[in-house]
This record gives structure tokens, sequence and C-alpha cells, in this order.
């Protein structure tokens, strides 16, 4: 069955280029989102890759991300009539399971809906903040002051914010793989409920709520295995970003489980990277030979 690959970059063009490379196989599709504000090349990318059209301004936190994921898998769903689900990637994630084996992986969960998802609430994942009170990441200055005197209001009068039309939030990790199908309702009811993408403007990393809500509220909620089969590392002390992974990581990465691990670059994780190229061969030499 075929899988789509969908890789969200900006930057280290050696790193996206080799993540496409390990992923070139007849039965996998691969997209590149490249932000708009990028310096690299579209003309440099791998010639495996597809370049998805609708180049979007991603800033860090802000609704773009969730924008441009749309584009793309709007593209996608046009273009590829048949596959069983898009994988989205960051630039800096990388495959630890060769090609076939991740094909039998993903054969093996192909009735579940991998995304991390859990209620926001105070029993679930308590970041009620990122929605109840403004966030203008992408605001001048003047807006962003205006939102801290309203917020400061907000919480005298103990007042917040809800989600529009009634929708209960859900959130989790951004990056996630879901069918087609999936795919094609979530498009519906994104385009059914304009006001939630609105309401993300001023939402605190709505890339890790409005994918989560809308599966949440639609008829995969059942199917949703809350595994995105990733390997992350967090740094201590409640960190806003990932650590970079590097040699020493090798062993936890091994270990994991996991089908990808992230965040590497071609420097700070140029050991790590041969190292793991160097298992995956093996892994794929002692996978089943196909008949």
């Amino acid at each position: 069955m075929r899988q789509v690959f969908l890789i969200c970059a900006h930057k280290d063009l050696d790193q996206l280029n080799l993540l496409v490379g390990q992923l070139r196989d007849p039965d996998f599709v691969v997209y590149v989102h490249l932000d708009r504000k990028s310096a690299l090349d579209p003309a440099s990318l791998h010639p495996q890759a597809r370049l998805v059209r609708a180049r979007i301004d991603v800033r860090w936190g802000g609704v773009s991300q969730v924008e441009a994921t749309l584009a793309s898998l709007r593209q996608i769903l046009a273009e590829v009539p048949d596959f069983d689900k898009v994988v989205l990637l960051s630039a800096q994630d990388f495959p630890l399971l060769p090609n076939d084996l991740l094909k039998a992986e993903l054969a093996r969960v192909r009735g579940c809906e991998l995304i991390e998802t859990a209620p926001i609430a105070p029993a679930g994942w308590p970041v009620m903040r990122r929605y109840q009170y403004f966030h203008p990441t992408q605001a001048h200055l003047p807006a962003r002051l205006a939102c801290a005197v309203l917020n400061r209001a907000m919480r005298t009068l103990g007042l917040a914010r809800r989600l529009p039309d009634g929708l209960a939030p859900y959130g989790g990790s951004c990056w996630w793989a879901l069918s087609r199908a999936c795919v094609q309702e979530v498009l519906r009811l994104a385009a059914g409920h304009p006001r939630l993408l609105r309401f993300c403007r001023s939402v605190q990393s709505p890339d890790e709520l409005f994918f989560q809500t809308l599966v949440m509220h639609s008829t995969f909620a059942g199917k949703v295995l809350p595994n995105n089969f990733r390997y992350i590392q967090w740094p201590e002390g409640g960190a806003r970003h990932p650590a970079l992974l590097d040699e020493g990581d090798f062993e936890r990465i091994r270990a994991s489980g996991a089908h990808f691990c992230r965040k590497l670059d071609s420097r700070t994780s140029a050991l790590l990277l041969p190292r793991l190229m160097a298992w995956k061969e093996g892994r794929a030499a002692s996978w089943p030979v196909r008949t």
C-alpha cells in the first residue's frame, strides 16, 4: 500500500535531502513544504521530493504551521488518489526502520490513526492557558500589548475563552500519521468550522490542538492509537524545544521501538547519523526477502 510522507522544512539542505533519500521507495511518495522565507533553493531538493506549491511563511508556535499543513494536505489528496496514510515529518526527523520494515509496521496499524491526543483539561493535558487567553504570536507590538491588557482583565474577572462551535479541545504532539479517509474528513470539518482556524490565530502552538480536536470530533475518534512512534528527547526543566540528538543518544534510540527520531541536524548529529544508517542496513539485511 502506498504511503505519503509530508516533510516540513526550512533549513539544512543536507539533512533534508538525506531524509528524502532514506524514504526513496516505489511505494512511498514524498512531499516537502518549504517555508516561504527559507533560503533553500527548491531546485536543489532531492529529485524524489515533490514540492508543495503553496509555500507558507511559517512562524513557530503560530497558526501558519496549521495553514501550511492544510495547504499541503489539499494538494496531496488532489494528486495522490490512493494511499494508506500521510505521515507528517519535520526535516529534522530520521527513519529508524528500513523501508520494507517501515511498510510492515504501517501495515500492522493500518486500521489506526496514529496521533497523540488527550483532552485539554485539568485531568488530561493541563495547557488550557494556550487557548483560554490571547496569544498573538504573529501580531505587531501594539496588538500584543493590547492582548496583554485584555488577558489581565480577563483573569481579574475570572473569564476565559472557549473553542468555537462547542468543540471540546484535544491536544498532543504535532507529528502524526493519518489515513486518507481521516484526512478527508478532517478537511471537511475544518471547512465546516471556519471559526476554529480564525480562533487559532491567537492560540499558543495551535498545531498541537487543531488536528487533534478535529480528529476527536470525527468518525475516526474510535480508531485513534495515541502513539506517533517518535523518539523525542525533551531536556529537563520544561524546555520549549526538543534536544538535538547526538551519538550519545544512539542506544536509547535503538531501544525505543520508534519509527522515527528527532531532532537531528547535519552538524550536531554528524556522528550519530552513520551509526543509525549502519544499524538500519543491518536490520534490512536480516529482514525476510520478499518473493
